[in-house]
């Protein structure tokens, strides 16, 4: 109840504050006075309504997750993130595949399942990508040198090498 306040009021601040920057942009002669500043006052109009709503009106306390559910959730993020940094060393499959097979074991925790499916889904996917949307630019795999591989890796930590 108290948070669906709290994050109210700061949605009305940022509303407001949205509709007071719309307020200061800049026309021309061949745009007209109004027209510009109509979509960014409406967006802020609508935001500052809903987080009145929110003030006025809030939902009960919500029951939150079970820590193991916050695990899960650190744990996907950080699979997501590795991923994103090692589709380009690694080619489209191979990641695809390892992070398909980790998101797919916490769904449900089935080892032989979890990997079938992150075969099943990298291939699948690199076919409906590569030849299906002919998006040409998708490598299927490489073989990284080490130096790619660190420089992938090093994006992951901060301050180091980049």
């Amino acid at each position: 109840m108290a948070s669906d306040r709290i994050f109210g009021l700061v949605i009305l601040i940022t509303a407001v504050a949205y509709i007071a920057a719309a307020t200061q942009i800049q026309t021309n002669m061949f745009s007209g006075e109004y027209l510009p500043k109509l979509f960014p006052v409406l967006i802020g109009a609508v935001a500052a309504i809903s987080s009145l709503v929110l003030v006025f009106k809030p939902d009960p306390d919500p029951d939150w997750p079970a820590s193991r559910t916050w695990g899960n959730l650190v744990v996907a993020v950080i699979v997501l993130a590795v991923y994103a940094v090692m589709i380009t060393p690694l080619g489209f499959i191979l990641p695809t595949a390892i992070t398909a097979a980790i998101l797919s074991y916490q769904i449900m925790p089935n080892a032989r399942n979890a990997v079938l499916a992150g075969i099943g889904l990298s291939a699948l996917l690199f076919v409906v990508f590569k030849f299906v949307l002919m998006l040409g630019n998708i490598v299927a795999y490489r073989i990284p040198t080490p130096q790619k591989l660190w420089d992938a890796i090093s994006i992951l930590i901060p301050f180091v090498g980049h």
